[in-house]
């Protein structure tokens, strides 16, 4: 027979734990230990979170949540902020893909679209939104007034970039050559370049032996630039295509001209052979950095194939420092110059304001020429060199020479005045050819009534940035001739 214990009210002698037994049910004080647990917990009210662990199946929120603050929400995936967000400011944000901003915005890797009204910028790379930002003039080496190779040195294969050489055994041969199709800087748009091919150097490098290209701008344009010389925080930046038939190292270098001239030598790094590669320069201004609001030299941009050990040294890249003409650069390896007809190839040289490289800035040929005549003016046809030898005759149908009228109505003495097409930067040094054999201090015409055609003495009387005269002794009054003749009018810096 199975017993029973009947009792209305348990309680532990400790006093901290009751079982009380009623007709509703059974009420629990204190700790409950349990192995398991069946039944219906519907009724089960004031659960502490931290007692809920595990798999809760179904564990729900109010419908409506109530208005509370996410302000010390931290770490939300950016998976879980959705929907419309009326003022959102995100810190570092990375996206995979496509960011749209209201309608009109996208932004992507490849860069940001805008429509309707577009997009309102202070500048772009620092500096000012509209207008020229490449100081170089002819970087793409488009114009060549001169001719298009020289061997010569201290001479222009193409405008404004001027190349010397010393101590060589065979000159190199300076050129305007064709860009490849296939090649970096025709994809840019750059489709010319300048090439210099050694010589023979049997001798080997010499230490006084040197090859170069530089150009130099006028101080006034670096002036007026934007670019804050003077502070470290402001920056030009230097960039170019080049390429060596040779792998190796090069160097070039900023060098400012005025009060006490300043160097900012760098490398090209380790060139790949026959392969184009972009170098790009970040440069600082400095303190001592000195550039005169006038129309002489304000910078010059250097690069050098190889330069002897009597002026190189030890020298700290990437600086400004004051210019030491016997430390130039680092010492050279000599691989390039004592390789026969090793060449180097450069074009797309643009220095602009501001801390970023921007695309090489295409100007037309118009453009380009009317800078380059500041500089460098010719009559001659394109192609053809100063004192070229056309052995022509009126009408002149190859040299296409100035013709001029001069008549001395009251003396032997006449002169005229001839304008420059454009404003030279200071008065121009002038030479004049004769338009049938090229001979210097010569026009080619016909003296008095009926006479020979020779050449005929034409000198230069005077110049001036907007003109030059020139003036002839036709031998008798009232003698008048017309006189035929090219010239060059050079004003580089």
């Amino acid at each position: 027979m199975a017993s029973e214990i009947r009792v209305n009210k348990i309680e532990n002698r400790s006093g901290l734990g009751t079982v009380t037994f009623a007709d509703t049910g059974v009420d629990l004080a204190g700790i409950v230990t349990a192995t398991t647990f069946s039944g219906s917990g519907a009724s089960l009210t004031d659960l502490p979170a931290a007692s809920l662990t595990g798999t809760v199946a179904d564990a729900r929120f109010p419908a409506t949540l109530p208005a509370t603050s996410a302000a010390n929400l931290t770490n939300v995936p950016a998976a879980n902020v959705v929907g419309v967000h009326t003022s959102l400011t995100v810190t570092n944000a990375t996206t995979t893909g496509t960011a749209v901003v209201g309608g009109g915005v996208t932004i992507s890797e490849s860069g940001i679209e805008a429509s309707g009204i577009g997009i309102t910028c202070a500048n772009i790379n620092g500096t000012q939104i509209g207008g020229r930002r490449n100081l170089i003039i002819n970087g793409a080496m488009n114009v060549a007034q001169r001719g298009t190779s020289s061997t010569t040195s201290n001479d222009y294969a193409v405008d404004r970039f001027i190349h010397n050489f010393q101590g060589t055994d065979e000159a190199p041969t300076f050129a305007q050559v064709d860009v490849g199709s296939s090649d970096l800087p025709f994809t840019k748009g750059l489709t010319k370049a300048i090439k210099i091919t050694n010589g023979n150097q049997t001798s080997g490098a010499g230490s006084g032996d040197r090859i170069r290209l530089e150009t130099k701008l006028e101080a006034q344009n670096i002036r007026n630039s934007g670019w804050n010389y003077t502070s470290s925080s402001s920056f030009i930046t230097l960039s170019f295509y080049v390429k060596s038939s040779v792998a190796q190292n090069f160097y070039g270098r900023l060098l400012s001209n005025d009060g006490t001239a300043q160097s900012y030598i760098f490398e090209t790094g380790s060139l790949t052979a026959d392969t184009w590669t972009k170098i790009t320069k970040t440069v600082p201004g400095n303190s001592n950095i000195t550039i005169n609001n006038d129309n002489g030299i304000g910078l010059i941009f250097n690069i050098t194939m190889f330069g002897g050990t009597d002026q190189t040294g030890t020298v700290t890249l990437n600086q400004w420092a004051a210019f030491s003409g016997s430390t130039r650069s680092p010492d050279y390896t000599s691989t390039w110059y004592e390789t026969n007809d090793a060449t180097f190839e450069i074009t797309g040289v643009q220095l602009e304001v501001g801390s970023q490289a921007t695309p090489f800035e295409h100007r037309s040929f118009g453009e380009e020429l009317a800078l380059c005549l500041r500089y460098y003016e010719t009559s001659y046809p394109s192609g053809y060199s100063a004192g070229h030898n056309f052995n022509d005759v009126y009408p002149f149908n190859t040299s296409k020479p100035v013709a001029q009228n001069y008549i001395a109505s009251d003396d032997t003495l006449t002169a005229v005045s001839y304008p420059f097409m454009v404003n030279k930067r200071a008065s121009p040094t002038v030479t004049i050819y004769s338009a049938k054999d090229g001979a210097s201090g010569n026009g080619f015409g016909y003296k008095g009534t009926g006479g020979t055609a020779l050449n005929i003495g034409l000198n230069v009387i005077q110049t001036r940035e907007q003109q030059m005269m020139l003036g002839t002794s036709l031998g008798a009054v009232n003698q008048a001739t017309e006189m035929y003749f090219h010239y060059t009018a050079s004003s580089e810096l």
